[in-house]
């Protein structure tokens, strides 16, 4: 399949042209049920021929399985560096989880393992993976972060952050690039100040879980099952990290039953409810990208298809806006 440009969008912090719709890889190295390397290749090849410019990893998804999937197929692929898509990756994770860990040291380990994997001198943009919260005040971090990058062994760095609190004093560090953030049609807390301060200090917002976990595909209902090595199973009420990730701290029959009036409002304006849950988020001012996940091919091809769909009306905004005021706010908004 030939190659096809995309909507994109630039920030003044961020040295990229980011696709609308970006790839989160996160199901390439396990936690969504297994996806076997030769699909996970045909993934790929399928977001980046659909114009997709920014894949989203880190170096504990799969254990660097997703990198090094990722690495083999930027090798198999053979494209410049200008025409690749962008790489994104993560780091933090790797030990306990204490502002002591978060130093120039480990920093170096960490990166030069995700360079290994991705088979690339300098990483796109390297993100602290929700780290904890006295992080965010800490000089010392942000300073070895700069170091990094006058050493170029990244180009950019940003954070991916659990709460808007978080978001808001990472867009405050002048070396901050990008703040990815949970943002969806269940979780609108950062309409209210993180995307207009973004926007104002032009810092890239990756908005990441915006399916929900799959709950706004209007795919699920009460009696649908995961495997025991899905996160969607074994994270449902925060057992292995925070529960904001899954489902978007909506609780499951309650997101269920949302996800039945949303898929009604996605059928009013006649596109599906993926579309309407990915259109939703590119038309919020200072969204730079959005990066849905694919275990298929199928699927992956369908949420790039979202770049083109039209601006969702103002019926339908204001249809979402009550869905999420009367059943999701109360549950979520004052949590994260």
């Amino acid at each position: 399949m030939a190659n096809v440009t995309i909507q994109t969008r630039t920030t003044s912090r961020l040295p990229y042209d980011l696709s609308v719709i970006g790839l989160g890889t996160w199901q390439l190295g396990g936690d969504w049920g297994q996806v076997a390397a030769g699909t996970a290749t045909e993934i790929l090849s399928a977001s980046a021929d659909a114009g997709v410019s920014v894949f989203d990893t880190a170096d504990v998804y799969g254990d660097g399985r997703s990198e090094q999937t990722i690495g083999a197929f930027l090798k198999q692929r053979q494209t410049g560096t200008s025409d690749r898509p962008a790489v994104f990756t993560k780091m933090g994770r790797r030990m306990d989880q204490v502002e002591q860990n978060y130093v120039l040291a480990n920093f170096r380990e960490w990166i030069d393992r995700s360079r290994r994997n991705l088979g690339v001198e300098t990483l796109d943009l390297v993100q602290l993976h929700c780290p904890p919260t006295s992080v965010f005040s800490s000089d010392e971090v942000f300073d070895a972060l700069d170091t990094l990058v006058a050493e170029q062994c990244i180009a950019a760095y940003g954070v991916s952050v659990e709460t808007c609190d978080e978001a808001l004093a990472s867009i405050a560090r002048p070396g901050v690039a990008s703040v990815q953030i949970i943002l969806n049609a269940f979780r609108q807390k950062p309409l209210d100040e993180v995307l207009p301060a973004a926007a104002r200090a032009g810092v890239a917002i990756i908005a990441r879980v915006p399916l929900a976990s799959g709950l706004l595909s209007g795919r699920f209902n009460r009696s649908t099952t995961f495997s025991p090595d899905d996160h969607r199973q074994y994270n449902r009420h925060g057992e292995a990290f925070d529960v904001g990730e899954t489902f978007a701290g909506v609780p499951y029959e309650t997101g269920v039953d949302a996800a039945v009036r949303f898929s009604a409002i996605a059928a009013e304006a006649g596109i599906s409810p993926a579309h309407l849950a990915l259109r939703w988020i590119i038309d919020q001012p200072g969204v730079t990208t959005v990066i849905p996940g694919a275990s298929t091919v199928e699927q992956a091809r369908a949420n790039a298809g979202a770049a083109d769909v039209v601006p969702i009306s103002q019926a339908a905004r204001t249809a979402i806006k009550d869905l999420y005021d009367e059943q999701i706010r109360p549950l979520v908004h004052d949590r994260w």
